[in-house]
């Protein structure tokens, strides 16, 4: 199927590793032009090249933290336009509640939330006016089902479905639309070490450990496995592109079933 990407310029965050690097390669791969983000010059080197090298010719990098204002700043200065914008960048991690302290809180609000609603302010009125474009929020089903010990990413998880929906409202009548795409667990770096955390065995195969999650903490999962990344940037690539232009306002599941409601 053609996706008619070619010559889109998109912009996905946090894509040097994980979700963020295969929708970056499955945009490409479909002719957009891509810019890739990161805040390690060596990874971002590696995610051009490894773009690159799967036949996603137009891909270059920017090194920008949109966590902060200044990096925000120096992205949307030296990417002025896009068409697709993907909010991809995030942090996660399990903690007591009454262990996250204020600075915690900040800090998750910032990267996970504040990140995506600074790049949407820095694109979303050139698409109006050009009435053409995308946003996708990458969320997580954590946005509706949020685990007790990780309050602190469930609340930035839930707060860019309002954010989503609330862009969305904003685009009555033109050819721009914002959606939020909800991820499971996902196999991405440092997914394994995760799992071990909250296992009953760390020193168990990863394959046990595995398991062990989806037994323990998402005996709800349908797909009970997890999902490999170039699944999340399959919709995302769909979302991207003009064929969904009906799709507007959502929050897509893509968490291999892992939330057991049909709303």
């Amino acid at each position: 199927m053609d996706l008619q990407l070619k010559d889109r310029i998109a912009l996905v965050t946090g894509s040097t590793a994980g979700i963020g690097l295969e929708i970056a390669r499955t945009l490409a791969v479909e002719g957009a032009k891509v810019i890739v983000t990161g805040r390690n010059q060596e990874k971002l080197d590696d995610a051009v090249k490894s773009i690159r090298s799967s036949g996603g010719s137009a891909v270059s990098g920017v090194l920008a933290d949109p966590a902060t204002e200044e990096g925000a700043s120096v992205l949307s200065g030296v990417v002025p336009q896009v068409d697709i914008l993907v909010n991809n960048l995030g942090i996660y991690g399990i903690k007591p509640f009454n262990e996250i302290t204020d600075e915690e809180w900040r800090r998750y609000f910032e990267t996970n939330v504040l990140s995506g609603i600074r790049l949407a302010r820095a694109y979303f009125e050139g698409m109006l006016s050009r009435n053409w474009g995308r946003i996708i929020f990458v969320s997580s089903e954590s946005a509706l089902m949020t685990p007790g010990d990780m309050i602190h990413y469930g609340m930035t998880k839930t707060s860019q479905l309002a954010v989503s929906r609330g862009l969305a409202e904003k685009t009555k009548g033109t050819s721009v639309t914002v959606n939020a795409v909800l991820p499971g667990p996902t196999r991405s770096e440092g997914i394994i070490d995760f799992l071990k955390s909250l296992s009953s065995n760390p020193k168990a195969s990863a394959a046990d450990v595995e398991a062990e999650f989806f037994a323990k903490h998402r005996s709800t999962s349908l797909l009970q496995r997890l999902i490999n990344p170039e699944e999340i940037a399959s919709l995302v690539a769909y979302l991207a592109s003009p064929l969904s232009s009906a799709t507007n306002g959502a929050a897509l599941r893509v968490d291999g079933g892992v939330t057991p409601t049909m709303a």
